[in-house]
């Protein structure tokens, strides 16, 4: 049974940093893409980053670009989302995923197949 689970939210300043991480566990997890979601209140659930299966190619959507940074450790099974210059808007609750795909890429919540159970960011102003 593969397993996601995030660690790391909780509250911080705008201007602040939080850093997520997500232990994936029952699957080989060098083979899949990884990605982070978003969602807040009343909103459906969007896409923050997502990096490929070796690392190799990250991509950001434009509300985080060059504020946060994905990564991964293989050896670990474990991706990560360091979030720095955290701003209000960034408040939500965060998802990590993993695609349905061996390999494959995707920015669309319908290309990841398994999720975490969601972990709550805070940002106050």
């Amino acid at each position: 049974q593969v397993r996601l689970v995030e660690s790391g939210g909780g509250s911080a300043q705008a201007g602040g940093s939080l850093r997520l991480s997500c232990e994936v566990s029952g699957r080989t997890f060098s083979r899949f893409a990884m990605g982070w979601f978003r969602q807040r209140p009343e909103k459906e659930r969007g896409f923050v980053a997502g990096i490929a299966w070796n690392g190799r190619t990250a991509y950001y959507s434009d509300s985080v670009r060059g504020r946060f940074t994905i990564s991964r450790d293989n050896a670990k099974s474990t991706v990560y989302l360091q979030m720095n210059n955290l701003e209000p808007e960034d408040s939500a609750v965060y998802f990590c995923a993993a695609a349905t795909v061996a390999y494959g890429l995707g920015n669309r919540a319908a290309d990841f197949g398994t999720w975490g159970q969601g972990t709550l960011v805070t940002v106050s102003s």
